[in-house]
């Protein structure tokens, strides 16, 4: 079977300040995700993983290597592939509806189509009622499910999440990854999620990639076989949780201390 997610021999280079040179920002990313698996990404800041987000999503290209989504090679941005930004990232002259279906506009779909997709989204994220207000008019958690929703409305292949609970504080936070957890539940998707946070990647995840300093490259893939469904208030209060998290934290040290050095 052709796994949903493969990327190949993954090389990324930027520019230097000065123009003269070019300097490593990813080096041989190599793994793939099956369907309906939920692959996230950790790793000190400045690593790679956001870029590797955005060549995943087609916003960039590789200087080398390959990204192959359910057998096709990426070259640009399209409906399979679902992006969720860290912050909003929504129009402040649409409503919660109108940005929803942004991108089944883009994409050409009729309005019956646009309109039924957005009813579904707006159920599933808990925002009816709300289809009419102005992004200024909902908090920072609900403005982040309309995000959500607009990339679910394209019932993409692969999820791309690019620490999407970031912005948001602790409190709305733990509501909302209870929340995304339960609607990833009951609409599994092929998902890449970028975060900082242990907790939360152990949390979601079925493989974690942990990422070394500069220049990104893999140095471990952590299994978490934490049953399904997953109750917040019981995984976090278990040893497989606690020693998880310990491993994570001393791989993470480690690279940090490296960076220091």
């Amino acid at each position: 079977m052709v796994p949903a997610l493969e990327v190949r021999s993954l090389y990324k280079q930027f520019p230097t300040q000065d123009g003269e040179g070019f300097h490593d920002v990813l080096v041989d990313v190599n793994f793939t995700a099956e369907a309906g698996e939920f692959v996230s990404l950790i790793g000190p800041s400045g690593c790679g993983k956001t870029t590797l987000l955005r060549i995943v999503h087609g916003l960039e290209t590789a200087t080398t290597g390959e990204i192959i989504c359910n057998g096709m090679e990426v070259k640009k941005p399209d409906h399979r592939r679902g992006l969720v930004f860290q912050h909003f990232n929504l129009f402040p002259w649409r409503t919660v509806v109108e940005n929803i279906i942004y991108g089944l506009e883009v994409r050409g779909d009729d309005r019956g189509r646009r309109m039924d997709r957005a009813r579904l989204m707006l159920d599933l994220v808990g925002l009816s009622g709300f289809e009419n207000h102005y992004p200024h008019e909902i908090s920072g958690g609900m403005q982040q499910r309309v995000g959500i929703a607009r990339a679910l409305a394209l019932d993409p292949e692969v999820l791309l999440m690019d620490e999407p609970f970031g912005a948001l504080d602790a409190i709305t936070r733990e509501k909302l990854q209870r929340d995304i957890s339960a609607i990833l539940e009951r609409q599994p998707k092929t998902t890449l999620f970028v975060t900082h946070n242990m907790d939360e990647a152990i949390y979601f995840s079925d493989r974690i990639l942990v990422f070394g300093t500069r220049p990104g490259r893999i140095i471990e893939e952590v299994k978490v076989s934490l049953p399904r469904p997953r109750q917040a208030d019981t995984i976090r209060a278990s040893q497989e949780f606690a020693e998880l998290r310990t491993h994570l934290w001393q791989l993470l040290s480690k690279e940090m201390q490296r960076e220091d050095a």
